[in-house]
């Protein structure tokens, strides 16, 4: 039974790394100024923060076209007995439930394709689509992937320290008011996702609490939330950011030297998704079950 796995841009592969791998990249639409982009296509990452730090331009993102997404799957059972479809979380996007619709009811699909929701986003999807190659050479079928993926879906958590609250203002994620206070007081807002959607965790006033705040999260997390499977050794901890890789790359010590028994595995930008909301200079801490 042979398998082919199909992500979308929000995991974080390149669609050159992807090829290596032998997966496929659905590209998440970005919307600049009523004008449809996609992410190496015809925009590049410092190209969408260059839009997303002007004040005259308006950024958003969009769902995949499901036409564009049948064609593809169309395409590849050509090949391929089964497709395990692994978009991003349908708490930050109705994407996965749009496309797990159609899997589901379209005769040619029903069987065939398998489209996951399984809360996850960036670093945590990323390493979804990591357990998911690990199946597939063991010999396991989509359905079954697909079972555990769903199973473990909200073994993961993501906590960001934000650099500003202008992008939450922005996106319509906060009131002028409370932006404006927040500013004035020098707040620095910590926000969690656990499977679903972008919500509060914390406020802090430096950056340096933030990142201690994240830690205590997820120490948290795993002695708490996760604790079975952090006693058997199947979680890891990976950091992620917006557009400040320096800033990403200390943090990542830190939280490598808070938990030297996880397996640390990613430090990598978030997806354009979540950026749209949250803007430059943010840091993110997450853990994440693995297979």
């Amino acid at each position: 039974m042979s398998v082919k796995i199909v992500t979308d841009s929000n995991c974080g592969y390149s669609v050159e790394e992807a090829e290596a791998l032998g997966i496929e990249i659905q590209p998440t639409p970005v919307i600049i100024n009523d004008t449809k982009y996609f992410e190496e296509e015809n925009l590049t990452k410092a190209q969408f923060y260059e839009f997303l730090q002007s004040d005259g331009t308006t950024v958003s993102t969009s769902q995949p076209n499901p036409y564009d997404v049948a064609e593809r799957w169309r395409r590849i059972l050509k090949d391929y007995d089964e497709i395990l479809y692994m978009p991003l979380s349908s708490g930050l996007s109705e994407t996965a439930l749009t496309i797990k619709h159609m899997a589901e009811t379209e005769p040619e699909f029903i069987g065939k394709v398998y489209a996951l929701d399984n809360h996850r986003v960036s670093v945590t999807q990323k390493q979804g689509v990591i357990d998911a190659m690990k199946m597939i050479k063991e010999g396991k079928s989509a359905k079954e992937i697909y079972d555990w993926l769903t199973a473990t879906a909200h073994t993961s958590s993501i906590y960001i320290a934000l650099s500003t609250l202008k992008y939450l203002k922005k996106s319509g994620r906060l009131t002028p008011a409370a932006a404006a206070i927040g500013t004035l007081l020098k707040i620095k807002p910590v926000l969690q996702i656990h499977g679903e959607r972008l919500d509060k965790y914390a406020q802090v006033r430096k950056a340096s609490d933030a990142r201690d705040a994240m830690i205590n999260a997820i120490r948290n997390d795993l002695e708490n939330n996760f604790a079975d499977a952090y006693k058997a050794g199947k979680m890891t901890v990976c950091v992620a950011h917006t557009n400040c890789e320096k800033e990403a790359n200390e943090f990542a010590e830190q939280v490598k030297a808070a938990f030297p028994d996880v397996e640390f595995t990613f430090n990598d930008p978030l997806s354009l998704s979540v950026a749209v909301h949250i803007g430059p200079g943010a840091l993110a801490v997450a853990t994440v079950i693995k297979y």
